[in-house]
């Protein structure tokens, strides 16, 4: 009967210390009450709270600083980075179909999101994304890797639509493919070029208020990558 009703009582200590969060009005970075406070607080037993304490700090929901107290955490997607890249590297053959997904889902996310994007830029200057999309294309002809500009492109896109898990779930999905994309090898001068044209075709797209135009755009920008995931996978079964 224990065994049956610890998780019930950690599920419960979760569920409290979340509630606490919201009562409290407590935001990112704001401290949080000590163990002792909170287990009179919430009535549960240190042990317990110790336990709910580590599993909220996986999630990002706290954040234990040795030393300083318990605070709230970012309460970000690394936990969802972790599992997706940790799924690539324990799973054989599994890296490359991992990021496929993550890669199909993106392109989903951006083309839902497309409306907004060409409403909110349409006859708007953006010196924030032509500057990105000038390095793009500067790295581009020498030859070198522009990704951090490629993402910076995107969250900046998603601030100016203000649209804040977008920008979340696009820096997520960024650093899955920072860990994943290296094994696809070195991208061609073709793929390059392709993925900094799209770029700026999104960019001109939704300046002119093309909304169609920015979805080809878009759907050009990841055609690269699905290329080079076909081809890889493709050579994986052949092999």
């Amino acid at each position: 009967m224990t065994k049956v009703r610890e998780p019930q009582r950690l599920r419960a200590s979760i569920d409290a210390v979340k509630e606490l969060i919201i009562s409290k009005g407590l935001k990112p970075g704001d401290p949080m009450p000590t163990e002792v406070q909170l287990a009179e607080l919430l009535d549960v037993s240190r042990a317990n709270l110790r336990e709910a304490i580590r599993t909220l700090a996986t999630l990002d929901i706290i954040e234990v600083r040795h030393g300083t107290g318990m605070f709230v955490g970012e309460m970000s997607l690394r936990p969802l980075v972790e599992g997706l890249t940790f799924k690539g590297v324990v799973l054989p053959g599994k890296d490359f179909e991992t990021l496929r997904q993550v890669v199909e889902v993106r392109l989903a996310l951006d083309l839902a999101i497309a409306p907004q994007v060409v409403e909110q830029l349409e006859g708007r200057e953006t010196p924030e994304l032509s500057d990105v999309c000038v390095e793009m294309a500067n790295r581009g002809e020498r030859g070198e890797n522009f990704a951090s500009e490629d993402r910076e492109f995107h969250l900046t896109i998603a601030g100016l639509i203000g649209n804040e898990l977008y920008g979340q779930l696009v820096a997520a999905f960024w650093d899955v493919y920072t860990l994943v994309g290296p094994r696809l090898g070195v991208p061609t001068p073709r793929d390059m070029a392709d993925t900094v044209r799209a770029h700026q075709d999104m960019l001109d797209a939704a300046k002119s208020g093309d909304l169609e135009a920015y979805r080809d755009a878009v759907q050009a920008h990841y055609a690269p990558l699905l290329r080079v995931l076909d081809s890889t996978t493709g050579a994986a079964v052949a092999g």
